[in-house]
């Protein structure tokens, strides 16, 4: 039985091989170049091969290189976020012909040499969504950025009403915050006004200043299990080896530094937006609800060490490929 990452590398060999040779350079970029570290949520264009240029066997290759490096669940997410774009483009009355709003426009492109002996990555891009994954020694070191995003966040109307394709991000938090006393939730919200966006945006390190909430060392024991469900709900979108070895990071850089805080509205439902994040030692978890009346979501995992594959990675990648 192959493993994991084995998966992945043959995965990505297959997709390659499934390119033509005249599209390739447009899919095949060095390791070390600055494009990697291009990351995006909204639309526009972007480097790399876009799903509407694949045919179906192309497309099927794609989409196995994906299912090898997320869980089912993450894998199934992805999916629904791309077919959003689509009923999206109907809730907007966009003509058939009009191109904004394309579920054809999410990018792939890979870094590097797939190899069980090379540091190579790959990523998946568009509207609304950004994996972005490196590897070294036939290993997955990072799954981050992350970003998913959901508009609408519960669809309202047509074949699709009730569609909600983050509604575990939004539940399990909800959840969480609704177990808190009046005492704890004093700690927790620190602003009756949630943001316009995520605030660590696009930026190449993700950073923020404050860290507010409430911490898990002030939880009882059943909240910190609802806090550790949703840290979950976000590290279980990778393959279970490569989610166990983040929560262990996580666990061991200290479960007491971890803190929940909460924005904006704290009643569920469209018209009352949000935000909430999660902030430790190795990661920030963002959650942004409030666009759209509360009906559009914005949600990102950050890896501190090891986002985009960490600086030690690609000092390695480059002192293996000096001449």
């Amino acid at each position: 039985m192959k493993s994991e990452a084995q998966n992945l590398v043959t995965a990505a060999n297959k997709f390659i091989n499934a390119i033509d040779p005249g599209q390739r350079s447009s899919l095949l970029l060095p390791f070390d170049t600055d494009e990697r570290y291009n990351f995006h949520y909204f639309p526009k264009s972007r480097k790399g091969i876009p799903l509407g240029a694949l045919s179906a066997a192309q497309r099927q290759a794609a989409f196995e290189l994906l299912n090898a490096s997320l869980s089912e669940q993450g894998a199934k997410k992805t999916k629904d976020i791309i077919e959003l774009e689509g009923i999206l483009s109907e809730v907007e009355g966009r003509s058939p012909n009009n191109s904004y709003r394309d579920k054809g426009k999410y990018y792939l492109t890979i870094f590097g040499i797939p190899g069980e002996k090379t540091i190579w990555g790959w990523r998946l891009e568009g509207h609304h969504l950004s994996f972005n994954f490196s590897a070294r020694d036939n290993k997955l070191v990072s799954g981050t950025p992350a970003f998913l995003g959901a508009n609408p966040a519960v669809v309202q109307e047509g074949p699709h009403k009730g569609k909600q394709a983050l509604k575990e991000e939004t539940e399990a938090a909800y959840t969480l915050l609704h177990s808190l006393s009046t005492e704890q939730l004093k700690k927790t919200v620190f602003n009756e006004e949630a943001p316009a966006d995520i605030i660590t945006f696009v930026d190449r390190k993700a950073s923020i200043e404050r860290s507010v909430g409430i911490s898990y060392a002030e939880l009882s024991d059943q909240q910190k299990q609802l806090l550790l469900q949703l840290i979950r709900v976000y590290i279980n979108r990778y393959t279970k080896t490569f989610a166990d070895d983040m929560l262990k990071e996580i666990q061991q850089a200290g479960l007491d530094k971890l803190k929940f805080g909460w924005a904006g509205d704290t009643k569920a439902g469209i018209g009352h937006p949000h935000y909430y994040r999660i902030h430790g030692p190795t990661i920030i978890i963002e959650y942004d609800n409030t666009q759209n009346r509360g009906n559009h979501v914005h949600s990102v995992l950050r890896d501190l060490k090891n986002d985009f594959g960490g600086d030690l990675l690609l000092q390695h990648y480059k002192s293996s490929h000096k001449q």
